[in-house]
C-alpha cells in the first residue's frame, strides 16, 4: 500500500489536547497530531530518534535543555534517548516521525 489516506484514519486523543492519526512503515512511526493551545508532553526519553515538524501554529520544544518555538520552517530533532517535552502556545498542526518505529503507539495501518 503505497499511499496512506490520513484523513481515514482513526483520530485517538493520546494525551489531552493532542489528537493524533498514526501509521507505520517497516520502520518508522507518522503522527499526524491536531493539538491545542495550552496542550503538553511531559519530559521524557525514548530510544527513537523524533522529528517535530509543524505546519500550523506554534510548539515550545525543549531538547535536552535547549528551548526553541517550532512553527512552520522550524523543525525539531530529538536524537535518540534525548529528554525532551513540549508546550503547545497556540491551535495548530504537526508531523511527528520516529525511527525505529514506535510499537506503543498500536496496531495502526502498516505499510
Amino acid at each position: 500500500m503505497p499511499f496512506v489516506d490520513i484523513g481515514g484514519l482513526e483520530v485517538t486523543e493520546r494525551l489531552p489536547g493532542w489528537h493524533g492519526r498514526y501509521f507505520h512503515t517497516s520502520n518508522m512511526t507518522f503522527a499526524h497530531y491536531d493539538f491545542k493551545k495550552g496542550a503538553s508532553i511531559h519530559e521524557h526519553s525514548h530510544p527513537q530518534e523524533e522529528v517535530y515538524e509543524v505546519i500550523e501554529g506554534e510548539l515550545e520544544l525543549t531538547i535536552d535543555g535547549t528551548t526553541r518555538i517550532a512553527r512552520s520552517g522550524l523543525v525539531g530533532l530529538v536524537p535518540s534517548n534525548a529528554n525532551h517535552s513540549v508546550k503547545a502556545l497556540s491551535d495548530g498542526r504537526a508531523i511527528i516521525v520516529d525511527y525505529p518505529l514506535r510499537p506503543e503507539f498500536g496496531q495502526r495501518p502498516r505499510l
